[in-house]
């Protein structure tokens, strides 16, 4: 606990700002504080109360008390909680080590959550020993309830398990990733799994969850082959004992279930890419920059995604796998980039002009970019038996991994640049819905090359079965089993008496479970039909249900409107999440600047 100050007069009370949230972004948030802080506010006394069940830095996804097999999927030098000259700010650049640097690891390697937790507190340490001696930071391990208070006076924030309120001149709001309800079907896959003695896990993160009622041996449908599934492929196999030995040969412990796993996509997320970049980058962003968004953003009505943004993404994507083509592979194009650049940027997004160019200028099909072909790489496929599935998906996991650690496909790496510029755009249009997200994900953030090789691995020795593309599950209640099957091999069932939901919960504003964001919205706050709070992309102002900013509410993170592709970032790719924490950070320190110069009579 801090000391206590000496009572200071009226006029010299110091400023009270409560930051709920104390993960990788509310840590962000605290050293883009202290970086504009001696500039913006000055020596004058603020206290900061920084509220969150979980350690300060990791907060719940990167905290110590997890399994050491769990794994970031970004390597130690992709990681980094500082800013350059590359992030678009106002806030002076205070360099720092990435992890790689303050580890003292191989930039290489894949670290664990554990690591990266540890990396996390020391940059809150560091961010909260910037602020100076005028500050004094309060922790407080529990949740926030709900926040009150009117609109051009004190907030109060109830803690759960405090009698009293805090009273706060400014609140942001730091939340991660938040947990929602089950849904109707979920609900009654569990009554269902209750009435006859089985196991449904519903959607949750994973390493939060009991595993312990999935049995050795049995076997266990997975719906879900994202990142959940990653850790959950983890805890059931190497959690139990079983090993790798140096050839990459699985030998089970005796103790793993046999895991049925298949999805929408029927595939795993896109390995990490393997190789570092070399040469020009592509000039980002071109066709999705700020002046397209200004368009978007002048047309009557709200933008629609598939309508109006996807074409624009789509070509932006194009056009950076293009300029590494022809920059890096030239023998395999037809034309000159000057005269295919052109051309491309005269055609229409999505336009018949467009393909017929592409098809024209790049001769192998291999080497065109179909981001819908990447997206389902399972439409239309079909295999005459389970067997034949599982062949197929290790030869294009197999595949996969090639591709993505060898530079020969650097298109690929220019293609992810791409997606971390279009990210950079999104925020000024608000909720996009949920789609694209999970897109990013399943091209540029799936897992480590090592985790596939361990599937491989794990298919080799039975341990892991694929179930492919398109999967439904249904309730047998004659049988009193769970059944699965899919479009990949039409026509067959596997039964279990065990399902895993492997993906987070999809909030919405009917379930989402934070009592808190319910109470916001209670009280006039705008929460989209997903679950989203409604900010203001300048500078995170929550926004009340007719467009207005509050004036002392702030809120950054997946929780929003403003939401970026993540709360940390490889170094010198700008970093959206970076720009918007320091753009919150200077309106928060602006207005308690202003609020402790304001005349007492005011």
């Amino acid at each position: 606990m801090p000391l206590p100050r000496p009572r200071l007069p009226v006029a010299q009370q110091p400023s009270v700002l409560v930051v709920v949230g104390a993960g990788p972004r509310g840590t962000g948030f605290l050293e883009r504080l202290a970086a504009g802080l001696p500039a913006l506010y000055g020596s004058r006394p603020l206290d900061i109360h920084v509220v969150d069940p979980h350690p300060p830095g990791g907060g719940r996804i990167w905290r110590a008390e997890q399994s050491p097999l769990l794994w970031m999927n970004s390597m130690a030098e992709d990681v980094t909680m500082f800013t350059d000259e590359t992030v678009e700010q106002e806030g002076p650049v205070r360099p720092g080590p990435t992890l790689a640097e303050w580890a003292g690891i191989d930039g290489q390697t894949f670290p664990s959550r554990r690591a990266q937790g540890a990396y996390l507190r020391w940059v809150y340490e560091e961010a909260v020993a910037a602020l100076g001696p005028a500050v004094t930071v309060h922790e407080h391990r529990t949740r926030v309830l709900r926040i009150g208070g009117p609109r051009e006076g004190r907030q109060q924030v109830w803690l759960d398990g405090r009698a009293e309120p805090l009273a706060a001149d400014l609140v942001v709001l730091t939340l991660g990733h938040l947990d929602a309800e089950p849904d109707i079907e979920q609900r009654e896959l569990t009554d269902f799994a209750a009435r006859h003695g089985l196991v449904h896990l519903p959607p949750a993160f994973t390493a939060d969850q009991d595993l312990s009622a999935l049995r050795p041996g049995e076997p266990v449908i997975v719906r879900g082959f994202g990142l959940a599934f990653v850790d959950l492929m983890v805890l059931l196999t190497e959690g139990r004992g079983g090993r790798y030995d140096e050839s990459g040969t699985y030998h089970p412990s005796g103790r793993e279930p046999v895991l049925h796993v298949g999805s929408r996509r029927g595939v795993p997320y896109h390995s990490k890419i393997g190789y570092a970049w070399q040469g020009e980058r592509p000039p980002l962003p071109r066709f999705f920059g700020p002046d397209a968004v200004d368009e978007l953003l002048k047309r009557p009505g709200r933008p629609d995604f598939r309508r109006d943004v996807w074409p624009l993404i789509d070509k932006e994507l194009g056009f950076a796998h293009y300029h590494r083509l022809f920059a890096a592979h030239p023998g395999r194009t037809a034309v000159s980039w000057s005269a295919f650049e052109e051309r491309y940027a005269a055609a229409g997004a999505g336009s018949p002009e467009l393909h017929a160019l592409v098809a024209a200028a790049v001769p192998d099909p291999a080497d065109r970019l179909d981001l819908a072909a990447l997206d389902h790489p399972l439409d239309g496929v079909r295999f005459a038996s389970s067997g034949a599935l599982q062949e197929g998906l290790r030869t294009y996991i197999a595949q996969d991994l090639t591709r993505r650690h060898d530079d020969a496909y650097s298109p690929d790496l220019a293609v992810f640049l791409g997606l971390l510029s279009v990210y950079g755009q999104l925020p000024r249009l608000g909720d996009v819905g949920g789609w694209w997200h999970g897109f990013f994900s399943y091209l540029a953030s799936g897992p480590p090359g090592p985790r596939l090789r361990q599937l491989l691995a794990l298919s080799d020795a039975g341990v892991v079965r694929f179930l492919g593309a398109g999967i439904t599950v249904e309730r047998d209640e004659d049988r009193g089993v769970f059944r699965a099957g899919g479009a990949s091999v039409p026509g067959e069932w596997t039964e279990a008496r065990a399902l895993v939901e492997a993906r987070l919960p999809e909030p919405s504003l009917e379930r989402i479970r934070s009592p808190l964001l319910r109470a916001l919205h209670r009280d006039g706050a705008d929460v989209t039909a997903s679950g989203l709070l409604a900010v203001d992309p300048a500078d995170g102002r929550v926004l009340d249900r007719d467009g207005r900013p509050h004036p002392r509410r702030f809120a950054l993170g997946p929780h929003t409107t403003a939401r970026a592709s993540g709360a940390f970032t490889r170094p010198r790719t700008g970093g959206p999440a970076f720009r918007q924490n320091d753009a919150c950070a200077r309106a928060a320190l602006s207005f308690l600047r202003d609020l402790a110069c304001r005349p007492l009579s005011a």
